[in-house]
């Protein structure tokens, strides 16, 4: 069974600490430049989480994603009718 899960992004001030937060989630990606990691964890557990992982004093700050939340279905698209006329040629 697929669990929810939602993304953090844990801004550091040193990029050495990058690889003790995989015992909270998965970890997406680290950003050397910005120093950032993208770390993901079940929905269920984040708030405990944001609040462990902020609690270190390595850690700026940790934002969560919202992208399980916003709507991806369109209303208002219009489909393009050249498209579904080469879709239906087999181009």
């Amino acid at each position: 069974m697929l669990t929810e899960r939602q993304g953090l992004v844990v801004w550091l001030h040193s990029l050495k600490h990058a690889k003790s937060l995989r015992r909270f989630g998965n970890v997406h990606y680290v950003s050397k430049k910005m120093k950032y990691v993208v770390l993901y964890c079940n929905q269920d557990e984040i708030d405990s989480v944001m609040d462990r992982i902020s609690a270190y004093s390595y850690v700026k700050r940790v934002d969560p994603s919202f992208k399980p939340f916003i709507k991806s279905v369109f209303e208002n698209s219009r489909p393009d009718k050249a498209k579904e006329y080469d879709y239906k040629m087999g181009f």
